[in-house]
């Protein structure tokens, strides 16, 4: 005798195995939707963790560029100081140098041949205005003013006669070069 199975197991599989492949592919997309939240979960603290770094950071730059800002100050205020002690210097160096111009004219004139009228100083020009008895007294004046260790070199640049009170004598200018100390 022949059996038949009117039970439909071929459908019964169909639907079993459709429905474990319907399984499988759920337990797939909730294993690939999990991965996807712990790799955003992941990335969202990563991202938090990169926002306090940044944020400590900028706390830090703030600090050392206040810092910098002081430093660059204090190298203003050091350069005016140092121009200011340069100027300081320079006027302490200079500060005798007229005084030593002026003896050394007092030292080389003669009293009784040769007066003074003017002396003006410009750069390292010395302008002497004055009068003398005579040439040969302006000759000799300017030798013994070429023999100072203030002055370099000696230039009559005029010198005519002139009168005073009743008394004829020579108007000469002077042009000399002084040597800086």
């Amino acid at each position: 005798m022949i059996k038949i199975n009117l039970l439909p197991y071929r459908e019964e599989k169909k639907k079993a195995s459709t429905k474990r492949q319907v399984f499988i592919w759920l337990i797939s997309f909730g294993g690939l939707l999990l991965l996807v939240i712990l790799f955003h979960v992941h990335m969202v603290m990563n991202v938090a963790r990169l926002e306090t770094e940044v944020q400590s950071a900028r706390v830090k730059l703030d600090t050392l560029t206040k810092i910098t800002g002081d430093l660059e100050k204090f190298k203003l205020d050091k350069e005016i100081l140092e121009k200011k002690i340069g100027i300081i210097e320079a006027l302490e160096k200079d500060r005798n140098y007229p005084v030593h111009i002026m003896d050394e004219l007092a030292s080389r004139i003669s009293p009784q041949r040769e007066w003074l009228t003017r002396v003006a100083k410009k750069d390292n020009n010395l302008r002497v205005e004055g009068v003398a008895v005579n040439n040969s007294a302006i000759a000799q004046f300017m030798k013994r003013l070429e023999g100072s260790p203030y002055i370099k070199t000696v230039d009559l640049i005029s010198s005519k006669q002139t009168d005073v009170s009743g008394v004829k004598l020579m108007e000469f200018v002077l042009l000399c070069i002084a040597e800086k100390e």
